[in-house]
């Protein structure tokens, strides 16, 4: 089928830019805020797997989601369809948080014509036929890269992302963001035992880069390293000890436990372990924590949030002090605070809440190798897999997929099973040095809240952590 490859236009032939107006400014009558949020994704998934091609995805939706605001209440409507009629309906529905009014429509967001990241459209470029071709090349290529390779899987996927914001004081908002990502997976087989390693890179731009051979070759590379590390790992050591974290990817550790508490629902609502605490030490001295939605072309980047609020370079912890929040535009009136450019939703069929972007410690002045040396007894992580964390108390465990023993400062073999066990509070408290090494992941992160998903990014330099307890199962 032919695709459409238009630009979004709702206002053009759909509907009346002042009857919209007016059946939204009638919707917030006497309500703090409010929008009409308008929306068209197309995305494109291909899989390739066991040496052929499994998966080959189109997917299009569009639609607006209409909301009024007062106090903490919100009224939200949605609807597949753009239209007047629609928009009436959705209206009748959110005008029923507003009651009898009484309050005052908060200021728009200031304008904006920052640009982070193209509008060019990533399913526009590339021939179907090409990319098939490179998940061909990028299976063929790990299968001979390694006589232990039994099974290789990649994915490519883009999405184009459009979205325009009418807000009750006259001003519309527009966006366009593309997201391209490439997932390698590699397994490999040696007596019996079976240990896979994945790897990839992504953000918002598009395929030509992921599509080159040394950056895909790049990533069978990892991903085939990685496997081939467990595939000699021994069982990891069980108890408290020091943990050295690699930079990078770990930092989706920092992300998990500690990110989310610093979302301003949780804090407004008392529910995060850092609820109170503001301009109080909460991390060891050194450590500063940014939420930065402004870096050109990173996955969870931003030019203007879900509201229409331009995204920030937010500073969280100074030196060790809590000194920031992320907010939307809701929490933050009601925290008497200022919008941070962190109001994101999912779709036009979620209502936006305070969201991470990309979220990153910064670099020290520590030497990386000094770091892990430090480490008396205990482990040396470098990659994550899943992990859980309790925002109320900040309490997580999360899995190793690469670590390494550490005994008297030297990095010995590799360990498998290895798990993190802590809370965030304390473990920021426990940081003993900060590396001047610090890197952003490759562009890979997805990260849920109340059902939502979003796409974010994470970063750290190497961490020396001490009296982390680690889960493992040698004796």
């Amino acid at each position: 089928m032919a695709l459409d490859h238009s630009p979004f236009r709702p206002f053009d032939g759909r509907l009346d830019p002042e009857a919209a107006l007016e059946i939204l400014r009638g919707a917030t009558l006497g309500a703090d805020d409010g929008e009409i949020f308008m929306e068209r994704r197309r995305s494109e998934v291909l899989s390739f797997d066991d040496g052929r091609l499994r998966t080959a995805s189109y997917d299009a939706a569009e639609g607006f989601g209409l909301r009024a605001v007062k106090g903490e209440a919100a009224g939200y409507a949605h609807s597949t369809e753009i239209s007047e009629a629609a928009l009436r309906r959705a209206a009748e529905t959110a005008r029923l948080a507003v009651g009898d009014g009484g309050g005052t429509l908060a200021d728009g967001p200031p304008a904006t014509n920052r640009k982070l990241y193209t509008d060019e459209d990533p399913l526009a470029g590339r021939a179907f036929a090409e990319k098939v071709d490179m998940l061909r090349e990028i299976d063929a290529f790990a299968r001979g890269a390694d006589r232990r390779v039994v099974q290789v899987a990649a994915t490519l996927s883009a999405a184009y992302q459009e979205v325009e914001i009418l807000r009750p004081e006259g001003r519309r908002v527009t966006d366009v963001r593309p997201m391209t990502r490439l997932n390698v997976s590699v397994t490999v087989e040696e007596n019996g035992r079976r240990e896979t390693g994945t790897r990839g890179s992504g953000g918002r731009d598009l395929p030509d880069a992921l599509m080159e051979p040394d950056v895909w070759r790049a990533s069978v590379g990892e991903a085939l390293r990685i496997a081939l590390v467990n595939l000699s790992a021994g069982d990891a050591p069980a108890g408290v000890m020091d943990v050295a974290l690699g930079p990078g990817w770990p930092g989706i550790l920092l992300h998990e436990a500690v990110g989310h508490g610093l979302e301003g629902d949780f804090n407004r609502k008392g529910t995060s372990a850092f609820a109170g605490l503001f301009g109080q030490r909460i991390a060891a001295p050194g450590v500063t924590v940014l939420d930065d939605g402004t870096i050109p072309d990173r996955r969870g980047s931003i030019s203007v949030d879900d509201e229409g609020t331009p995204s920030g370079r937010n500073t969280l912890i100074e030196d060790g002090i809590l000194v920031g929040h992320m907010h939307d535009r809701q929490n933050a009136r009601l925290m008497g605070a200022a919008p941070t450019g962190n109001g994101r939703r999912q779709s036009y069929a979620h209502v936006p809440m305070p969201r991470m972007t990309n979220t990153l410690m910064l670099g020290g002045d520590a030497d990386p190798a000094s770091l892990v040396a430090g480490v008396g007894d205990g482990i040396y992580a470098v990659g994550f897999g899943g992990g859980q964390v309790d925002i109320t108390n900040g309490k997580f465990v999360f899995s190793c997929t690469e670590a390494y023993r550490v005994k008297n400062g030297r990095v010995g073999a590799p360990v498998k099973g290895a798990t993190l066990i802590g809370d965030g509070a304390t473990a920021l408290r426990r940081i003993r040095g900060v590396g001047n090494d610090m890197a952003l992941d490759p562009g890979l992160g997805t990260c849920g809240k109340n059902g939502q998903w979003v796409p974010v990014g994470v970063g750290q330099p190497t961490l020396l952590i001490g009296g982390l307890t680690v889960g493992g199962s040698a004796a």
